[in-house]
């Protein structure tokens, strides 16, 4: 008799909630503590929001013998990033009024709350319900926010391509009516135990999923870090279907060669109509084979890898009942943000603003972000879009609109045409000082590096030159860093690992150069690669390409060689 698997605890939690519902109904009305009990707080993750800490002041709290202050933060479901000028309205009052200030765009196309106290969660989820924005599904084990393109060369295909990833977030929501129970106050269901979750199961999926739909050349949604992606092949303006990748991901863990970030495979071509029927069939066969006693292999990148391709291949067909044709081909050129004002085929324009790591606040002695925003949607009273680079679009401007328009972005901090090449070009995670997993700072740190950088490559003539530089508190990848040509992730207080050698347009992994480093070693260990490129790079390589073919760093296609160091490189390894 074979032994019985041995279950993670999470696996347990959610066998035990009565589909998600577990007892966050009344650990809400507990205001002895500003926290939810430890099961609830796995399960309130599938509502959208996490239980969360001020580590800045977690232990002046312990030596006054009080508990941490417990906030939380809130992720919005927000499929492809649109947003309506009236909505952001509603974000902006209900950060004003029931958060700790502040708006943060996230790397998952959508916008997320800190610092709410327990009593204003609900407010808040109801808040942002009156103006048809959810939190459902936005964190825990179940597929996540959905990317889409936010501004494809063929814009005219976008409505069509955005209404895809509409629909398949949709399709593959929970079926559970705890949502709607707990927090916007509908009817009970009489017997949880009748209610049935078709795609997901009862304990859902054994880690988090993440879907993205991309259109070429423009791969501005990291297709290959999501664990399903829908590449559009188009033809004469004619949107022919989806080249479909799986199996990709970011997040290691340091220490853990078992452990590493995954580019996605292509698995074939599929027709627009079967898009819903064949995510469904790649979530399912991640539910019924996917790993749920290691969290960390639990991942749809190790299911494929462990299972092969063909395998995994084979149960998707036998699931959808139609075969995969052969892949079309497509090319990426890029995976940033275009900044600046890109006009739409119907004769309208889109202003794409950076806002540095995501972050829109009211500055005391800095921009006033949010203020702007504000006069921007008054104005505009059309769509914003949030890009995967944490990012905002002001979208289909009318010409006669622009001026008005870029004159507030310019006055308030949202539209910074002076910025470098390298810090239109960055990005980071949240990290220190509310996210539990972080060993070192992100965003909070970032900028002042790249201000060192920036110097670095104006003296060797490279202002002009592109380079991705992204930075993480953890190996988790948040920011997506495995991507970029130059990655900081964090190991501890004030070291990161040093990564090179992504092609800029997200289709190769980093590879580990140097490890455990500070700000000085950074500098020293970047400046003679940098004064070399600037040197000898052929015309057009990027800075990436270049760290692979003078072979500073050998390139990483499988992230199975992630931790291998190939004889001869220079990279340390782990």
């Amino acid at each position: 008799m074979s032994e019985e698997k041995k279950l993670s605890e999470n696996e347990h939690i959610k066998a035990r909630s009565r589909h998600l519902r577990g007892t966050i109904e009344e650990g809400l009305q507990n205001l002895v503590t500003g926290a939810l009990s430890p099961d609830d707080t796995q399960l309130t993750k599938f509502h959208g929001f996490y239980q969360q800490d001020d580590r800045d002041i977690r232990d002046e709290r312990r030596h006054q013998k009080l508990e941490p202050l417990h906030s939380f933060m809130l992720r919005a479901r927000l499929p492809g990033g649109v947003i309506t000028a009236e909505q952001w309205k509603a974000i902006d009052e209900i950060s004003r009024n029931l958060t700790s200030g502040g708006i943060r765009l996230t790397t998952r196309q959508t916008f997320q709350y800190h610092g709410i106290l327990k009593r204003n969660v609900k407010p808040l989820i109801q808040g942002i319900n009156k103006v048809m924005i959810d939190s459902v599904a936005a964190c825990g084990d179940v597929n996540r926010n959905v990317l889409c393109n936010t501004n494809p060369v063929e814009s005219e295909l976008h409505e069509t391509i955005y209404n895809d990833a509409v629909a398949v977030s949709k399709h593959l929501l929970p079926k559970t009516g705890a949502y709607h129970e707990i927090w916007l106050d509908k009817e009970k269901v009489a017997n949880f135990e009748e209610e049935v979750e078709p795609i997901l199961g009862d304990t859902y999926l054994p880690r988090k999923f993440k879907i993205a739909i991309a259109v070429p050349p423009h791969n501005d949604v990291d297709v290959n870090g999501n664990d399903l992606s829908f590449v559009a092949i188009v033809k004469d303006g004619n949107l022919l279907g989806y080249d479909v990748l799986a199996g990709g991901g970011m997040g290691a863990s340091h220490g853990e060669p078992d452990t590493y970030p995954q580019i996605a495979k292509n698995f074939g071509f599929i027709e627009p109509r079967d898009l819903c029927t064949f995510a469904e069939a790649f979530v399912t066969t991640q539910r019924d084979f996917g790993d749920r006693e290691n969290r960390k292999h639990a991942r749809l990148k190790y299911t494929i890898d462990d299972m092969g391709v063909d395998t995994f291949k084979s149960h998707v067909e036998e699931r959808t009942g139609k075969k995969f044709k052969k892949a079309k081909p497509y090319e990426f050129t890029m995976h940033s943000d275009r900044f600046g004002w890109v006009e739409n085929a119907d004769g309208t324009w889109n202003l794409t603003m950076f806002i540095e790591h995501g972050r829109i606040k009211d500055y005391e002695d800095g921009p006033q972000m949010m203020t702007g925003l504000l006069k921007i949607a008054d104005l505009h009273q059309g769509n914003f879009r949030i890009t995967a680079t944490q990012n905002l679009i002001v979208a289909q401007v009318a010409k006669s609109k622009k001026a008005k328009i870029e004159k507030l972005a310019k006055e308030h901090g949202l539209f910074r045409p002076e910025a470098s090449l390298l810090r239109l070009n960055s990005m980071a995670c949240v990290a220190l000082p509310t996210c539990g997993l972080a060993m070192a700072e992100a965003e909070r740190y970032l900028p002042d590096l790249i201000t060192k950088l920036e110097a670095m490559v104006d003296k060797y003539g490279l202002s002009d030159q592109p380079i991705v530089i992204r930075m993480t508190g953890c190996p988790n990848g948040c920011a997506r860093p495995y991507l970029a040509e130059i990655a900081f992730i964090g190991k501890a207080p004030g070291k990161y690992n040093l990564y090179l050698g992504g092609d800029g347009k997200g289709t190769r992994l980093v590879k580990l150069y140097k490890e455990n480093i500070g700000e000085e070693e950074i500098l020293q260990t970047l400046e003679p690669l940098i004064e070399s490129y600037s040197k000898e790079r052929k015309k057009g390589e990027g800075f990436g390409d270049f760290c692979v073919r003078t072979e500073v760093v050998p390139p990483i296609y499988d992230g199975r060689d992630f931790h291998k160091n190939p004889e001869g490189f220079l990279s340390s390894g782990i």
